[in-house]
């Protein structure tokens, strides 16, 4: 463990007061907790997104159909609601941010074609309304996100290649622009979260090769910054594809995916450091194409596949916790 680590550690101890704390092999960090278990259909590569204590995820596949039901989650009462059902065509690997406290989803799979259309959530009134198409072009497995009143989507698989470009979009204009200067590779179903007014975008994978490139995306000033490659280290195991990603309490999260297998493992990035530590893994199935929600404070992991088993769980991660197995 390097010293950064160990300081790192250390503050963490001191803020939570745990007794039994230490750097030894004694102290495991991070708990999970099961929650409500999803109503609907167990699916994977669906979207999500989250707005205020709510939480929204619908489309995906369950292994015989794609689906375009809708539901939300409400993160404080612990329950589900299904709302009104994505008009548009039923798909997978779809990709969604959220601007102005309303949802967009769009492009995607159906199973014989990738997709272009994009469609408003509107939540006050529970309806979808179609927009401008992805500018572009065709495309699956593309990361996605909402910052700063501008939407974002890039990377991803057209059917015929592995993408690197972006593209933002106006909500007011309903138009989509070209945005310049991402240099890292391509790839698809990598992942990103943000943290502290900025983007982070790694994982994926191209050409059957797990790429390791990881960056940070700067919204005022539209710059990619390359941080430390997510194999920097040698005790560094987050290169996968398929996996999912959030943030809380200022602190980023890659989570479970695939890399030869589905995988549980769970990475927490310190943004000031550019430091990874891995903690407690998902204490579920390890599983691919999950969805996240997350309101800044709290996050959670649910739904996705491991083989042929889809899957309907919901648990909600505690990074600061000692892990009790009890629990």
């Amino acid at each position: 463990m390097t010293n950064n680590r160990k300081f790192m550690l250390g503050l963490i101890c001191s803020a939570l007061a745990f007794s039994g704390c230490s750097d030894d092999d004694g102290y495991e960090r991070g708990n999970w907790k099961e929650r409500s278990v999803f109503d609907g259909i167990p699916r994977s590569s669906a979207i999500s997104f989250t707005i205020g204590d709510k939480g929204f995820m619908g489309t995906g596949y369950d292994g015989d159909d794609y689906l375009n039901d809708f539901w939300e989650y409400d993160i404080e009462g612990d329950f589900w609601s299904q709302k009104a059902s994505f008009p548009g065509t039923p798909r997978s690997s779809a990709s969604s941010f959220t601007l102005n406290d309303k949802g967009y989803l769009g492009i995607g799979y159906d199973g014989d074609n990738e997709l272009i259309d994009f469609w408003e959530y509107n939540v006050s009134s529970n309806s979808w309304t179609q927009k401008a198409d992805f500018g572009g072009g065709l495309r699956r497995g593309a990361v996605s996100f909402g910052i700063n009143n501008v939407g974002y989507v890039g990377t991803g698989y057209d059917g015929d290649n592995d993408r690197k470009d972006f593209w933002k979009y106006d909500a007011n204009a309903d138009e989509w622009s070209e945005l310049v200067g991402f240099g890292g590779n391509k790839r698809r179903d990598a992942t990103t979260f943000v943290l502290n007014e900025k983007v982070y975008l790694g994982t994926g994978i191209s050409n059957g090769i797990y790429v390791d490139d990881f960056w940070e995306f700067d919204p005022k000033t539209e710059v990619w910054t390359r941080k430390l490659d997510l194999d920097e280290e040698d005790d560094y195991r987050i290169t996968r594809s398929n996996a999912v990603s959030f943030s809380v309490n200022g602190l980023g999260y890659i989570a479970a995916g695939y890399t030869g297998g589905a995988v549980g493992t769970i990475w927490e990035y310190t943004p000031e450091t550019d430091i990874w530590e891995e903690i407690t893994a998902l204490e579920a199935t390890v599983r691919q194409d999950p969805v996240s929600f997350s309101n800044g404070s709290r996050a959670f992991v649910l739904l996705g596949r491991t083989g042929n088993l889809y899957l309907d769980d919901n648990f909600e991660i505690f990074p600061l916790e000692e892990y009790d197995e009890d629990d």
